[in-house]
């Protein structure tokens, strides 16, 4: 019997996350539009999903990656511009892999920041005024948009859980992936127009767009990393073997989007008996030398929760 036309695609996509002089980076391949590395999975030439993943991205990036583990399967119609003109439907299998931000040998491929795709993430240096000037006047009409007052209250209320009350001084900041959901659903990003094929603006300082709904798998990755950083180790995938606390404080802020108290995180850290000093210093700039340490893997036979704190973003002014 003949076979028809394939009806499913099953992709394989890759989160790359780095963190260089505190900035998380992910790396960025352009292929026909800018896009997270990712190829289709051939079952005739892959032995696994991961392996799949694995040859694409070092194809299309020169990495041979370490720390990579499964995010999430996106498989909801019409996800793609591919089966919304008609083609298969695509679902795509995600993974994040941790690494160091080495040069990648194709030109097609770069480093990009991470809160450059989703700039209301960012608290480092306080509440962003993107939410105030634009994000939530723009949902606040949304959430009066339809007849039905418990309709309107719902969505009032998803607005608050996931942003904050108004003018609100924290976010949780594992909330990532449903204030993306909301700002799609509210057609205030790019690939909220494009998948509707509706024409209002959307203002560029709702971050860079990227092809299918790779921004979507970025704030799902990006959620995903900050809930582990409250009880598995994964920030120490992101530095080098030895490693100042100032250092290993400048990676959590960079993931979490919050800035930390200094003394309370060493206190944290120093108290959870996650690292060791190794017995020598390093001066960084013109202060005086900083204390070397290194991460005790022991730990992790030690107890099952090994992590610092759920991150909150908090406004630096209160």
């Amino acid at each position: 019997m003949p076979q028809g036309p394939q009806q499913t695609i099953i992709n394989l996509t890759a989160v790359i996350v780095a963190v260089t002089d505190g900035r998380p980076r992910v790396l960025i391949v352009d292929q026909d539009g800018e896009g997270l590395p990712n190829g289709p999975f051939d079952p005739a030439k892959h032995d696994s999903l991961e392996s799949g993943l694995r040859q694409w991205v070092e194809a299309q990036t020169g990495l041979d990656l370490y720390y990579v583990e499964q995010l999430y399967t996106f498989g909801n119609r019409n996800r793609d511009p591919i089966e919304i003109m008609g083609g298969p439907r695509v679902v795509s299998v995600a993974y994040m892999a941790l690494t160091h931000e080495d040069d990648v040998d194709t030109k097609n491929a770069e480093w990009h920041d991470w809160y450059g795709f989703l700039p209301w993430e960012d608290w480092r240096q306080g509440r962003p005024s993107l939410i105030d000037e634009q994000i939530r006047p723009a949902l606040d009409d949304w959430a009066l948009q339809p007849e039905s007052e418990a309709r309107q209250n719902q969505r009032q209320d998803r607005i608050n859980v996931t942003f904050g009350p108004k003018a609100a001084t924290h976010m949780d900041a594992v909330l990532s992936l449903e204030r993306y959901e909301l700002l799609y659903e509210a057609e205030l990003v790019t690939e909220s127009l494009r998948d509707r094929q509706t024409t209002h603006a959307v203002t560029s300082d709702m971050g860079t767009h990227l092809v299918s709904d790779h921004r979507r798998i970025l704030a799902s990755a990006l959620g995903r990393l900050r809930g582990k950083i409250a009880y598995r180790p994964v920030v120490f995938e992101l530095l080098p073997g030895e490693f100042t606390l100032l250092q290993l404080q400048r990676v959590v802020e960079a993931l979490s989007g919050a800035q930390l108290h200094k003394q309370n995180f060493r206190r944290l850290v120093t108290g959870a008996d996650l690292v060791e000093p190794i017995g020598r210093t390093v001066r960084i700039g013109k202060g005086r030398p900083a204390e070397l340490f290194r991460f005790r893997r022991e730990v992790l036979g030690e107890t099952l929760t090994v992590g610092l704190t759920r991150p909150i973003m908090r406004d630096v002014d209160h």
